[in-house]
């Protein structure tokens, strides 16, 4: 299964974006790259004895480089009254030891949790009364207004370096991690943290970096920008952008190890599955954390109390082509706060963009997230496996139900198909394909049929006589064998109308077939009538579709 679907920085893309900037009554002038007269910000930084222990820091974290190039930055200063010397020092051993184990600087925690956390891209002013979004090179908004940044008070202002702007602070600015950083940072979180932060890698992106100097004919970069990309934010929903808000709903430790051993065992492929290992792995826990995010732009005050859609869950427009039918209303949750709801008994934590909520219980019931039906529908064209060898020619017939037919919009998708035997005399078979079916979960399996009426108001009685069948499911075992199962024989329909018939109660495959090309599981329909039962029963059987819906006791 492909999976498609970014601690990023402060780009000029990200401004023309439209992101509001209250206090910027020229956007030209306020973004403008042009050199401002004076020193560079390195030199100035470096000369003020009041900020010797930011500097330090900037110098052994390297950024004195950045800082004394061409790129125009904003810096928001700390001074030593309220950043002290071994404030300092520890935040370069935490730098030195991040780097000795190999992490990269956009993930290095003292770069980007302080130092970035202190500098944005691009002139800042306090020029106007208004206040200005200010976004620092970590991605996080901040807010300047004349006396403040981020909350704290400001020292001075508005220094004009060569290439920047220079601001001071009384004290620092604390760092807020977004609801995916916290995943991480909690330890009671870390099973499902470690599980996203698997799954991220940064792109590097040399049209918003730093160039330097050309060294063996490669260009070396004074600061370089990556963008983080994640293939789980394609599943779920990109947590970690800070100009969005998502609700996270988040396993404790003790409850991803609980589910993640109920979980791998509805994943148990065949033994000749390639990469059958990682299928399992990947798609037990990506069915814990679908239907766990909640944008609050889709969430309002007015409706979260009653109902609550993750990202995973579809409008109800698209759900019938989704889900094969409207009233299927997977990843959606009534009554979130009520007792036994989603989100009851959490501890909440903010984030810069949302909130973590940890459960004491688990409340996301399975078969309102990946314990789903299937809808197998006739005249689907990857729906047919095989015909009966007797055929010389394709059976199916595919009928389309007219919208003045008294069945109109009672048979699914107005369609259906008919296995129409050669001859009178003979009983025929077609197999039709199931794909993305569970291991070692029940499956209540039911054959819908529709009667000759539904394709013609005038058919006669022999065409609608009630039909009488044999069902057979077949699948593939753990050793990748083929195996059949009886399901039901004899099985006989209600004339005239659409009749639902039940094959199967409980039925439980070993094997899963979820997200592969070739489907493993198949359920044959074969005509059963005996030559002295053509009175009574159609030879001619006419599907709607075959539906396996997750057992409930």
């Amino acid at each position: 299964m492909t999976y498609r679907r970014n601690l990023y920085k402060c780009t000029v893309a990200l401004f023309l974006m439209g992101l509001t900037l209250a206090s910027c009554s020229d956007w030209d002038d306020h973004y403008s790259a042009t050199p401002q007269s004076g020193e560079s910000l390195w030199t100035t930084l470096s000369q003020n004895s009041e900020l010797s222990h930011f500097t330090k820091v900037l110098q052994a974290c390297g950024y004195d480089a950045a800082l004394k190039s061409s790129q125009v930055f904003t810096v928001f200063a700390p001074n030593n009254s309220h950043f002290s010397a071994e404030q300092a020092d520890s935040v370069i051993a935490l730098y030195q030891a991040e780097k000795a184990r190999g992490v990269k600087n956009d993930d290095n925690m003292a770069i980007k949790e302080f130092v970035q956390n202190h500098i944005a891209l691009y002139n800042y002013s306090t020029a106007t009364a208004g206040s200005d979004s200010v976004t620092m090179i970590n991605g996080k908004y901040q807010v300047l207004t004349p006396k403040t940044f981020g909350g704290e008070q400001m020292a001075s202002v508005n220094q004009q370096c060569s290439n920047g702007v220079l601001f001071t602070l009384a004290h620092t600015v604390p760092y807020i991690p977004n609801v995916y950083e916290h995943l991480s940072k909690d330890a009671d979180l870390d099973s499902v943290g470690h599980f996203y932060k698997s799954y991220s890698k940064y792109i590097f992106d040399p049209s918003q970096s730093v160039p330097g100097g050309i060294v063996n004919g490669r260009t070396q970069y004074l600061d370089s920008v990556f963008h983080l990309k994640n293939e789980l934010f394609s599943e779920v929903g990109p947590i970690n952008r800070e100009d969005s808000t998502y609700w996270v709903l988040a396993p404790t430790n003790r409850q991803w190890q609980q589910l993640t051993n109920e979980y791998e065992k509805y994943f148990n492929y065949a033994n000749n599955v390639k990469k059958r290992d990682s299928l399992q792995f990947i798609h037990s826990r990506l069915s814990i954390i679908r239907g766990t995010v909640f944008s609050r732009t889709r969430n309002t005050d007015a409706t979260i109390n009653d109902s609550v859609l993750s990202t995973n869950a579809y409008p109800y427009k698209l759900r019938r082509y989704v889900w094969g039918r409207p009233d299927l209303a997977y990843y959606q949750f009534q009554q979130p706060f009520a007792n036994g709801g989603v989100f009851a008994s959490t501890s909440k934590k903010n984030c810069s963009n949302g909130m973590v909520l940890k459960p004491t219980t688990w409340n996301v019931n399975k078969l309102n997230t990946f314990w789903q039906e299937i809808i197998v529908e006739g005249e689907a064209s990857h729906s047919l496996k095989k015909l009966s060898s007797l055929k010389t020619k394709d059976p199916l017939t595919v009928v389309t139900v007219q919208s003045r037919n008294p069945f109109y919009n009672k048979v699914s998708n107005n369609s259906y198909v008919e296995i129409i035997p050669k001859t009178s005399s003979v009983n025929d078979s077609a197999a039709f394909n199931v794909h993305n079916v569970l291991s070692n979960i029940g499956y209540d399996i039911y054959v819908v049929t529709v009667p000759a009426l539904a394709g013609d108001t005038l058919a006669t009685a022999e065409q609608r006589l009630p039909y009488k069948f044999n069902c057979t499911l077949g699948y593939i075992d753990q050793n990748g064998e083929e195996k059949t199962m009886t399901l039901k024989n004899g099985a006989v329909t209600k004339a005239d109308v659409i009749d639902s018939v039940l094959v199967g109660k409980n039925v439980r495959i070993p094997t899963c077939s979820y997200g592969l090309d070739i489907p493993q599981v198949s359920i044959t329909l074969e005509s059963y009538v005996r030559n002295r039962e053509t009175s009574k029963y159609s030879r001619t059987i006419r599907l709607d579709c075959i539906v396996l819906k997750p057992h409930r006791e």
